[in-house]
């Protein structure tokens, strides 16, 4: 595992953003839903690709708080701009994503510290 400093560290946008919006990605390699994240007044609304459809429906999604990078220059997906980095675990050798959320409810945009 390579060391990084701290300062490295602190570049990093990590963000609390809340889903209010769940397609289906038919276009995508691998199976995908685009998502629409607010993070809160200062960054606003992105979008993002996630590979998240083995743990996830569309329907638990909406509402929920994830953790995401804001900061990534946005990347092409196929049709799909996406803006942001939804992150999560993988678990396992079957590729399912376990996505990184807070244990409470926060305001969206909180920065993770």
């Amino acid at each position: 595992m390579k060391e990084i400093e701290w300062a490295d560290f602190e570049q990093v946008e990590l963000r609390v953003g809340t889903i209010v919006q769940v397609q289906v990605f038919p276009e995508a390699h691998k199976p995908a839903y685009k998502l629409t994240i607010d993070f809160g007044k200062e960054i606003g609304t992105k979008k993002s690709s996630a590979q998240i459809t083995d743990l996830y429906t569309p329907e638990e999604l909406e509402g929920k708080q994830i953790i995401g990078v804001v900061n990534f220059p946005p990347k092409q997906i196929g049709p799909f701009i996406s803006e942001c980095l939804v992150t999560g675990f993988m678990n396992g050798d079957e590729g399912e994503v376990v996505l990184a959320v807070p244990d409470k409810e926060c305001m969206s945009g909180l920065k993770l510290m």
